[in-house]
């Protein structure tokens, strides 16, 4: 039980760490304000806590869902962020 805990420890700071990038990234191109992307990562968390699964929206898709970033924007942003690693 505990090895699940801390999987999903792992995969909840891993999810974080890929927000905070990914909003970093849509602010600096200019595809988002700083503002819209701390919604997106408090509708995220409201999502995360309501759902009750570990399944959660990925940052991209909150972005895109209320209109702020296009999916082109979207894939531009992810394809920068797998280029860096």
């Amino acid at each position: 039980m505990k090895e699940k805990t801390m999987q999903y420890e792992n995969d909840r700071e891993l999810a974080m760490i890929y927000a905070n990038r990914f909003g970093e990234i849509a602010i600096r191109k200019g595809f988002v304000s700083a503002k819209q992307v701390k919604e997106a990562l408090v509708e995220q968390t409201i999502y995360q806590s309501f759902s009750g699964i570990r399944h959660h929206k990925l940052i991209g898709e909150i972005l895109f869902e209320n209109g702020w970033m296009t999916l082109g924007q979207v894939e531009h942003v992810l394809r920068e962020i797998s280029d860096n690693q």
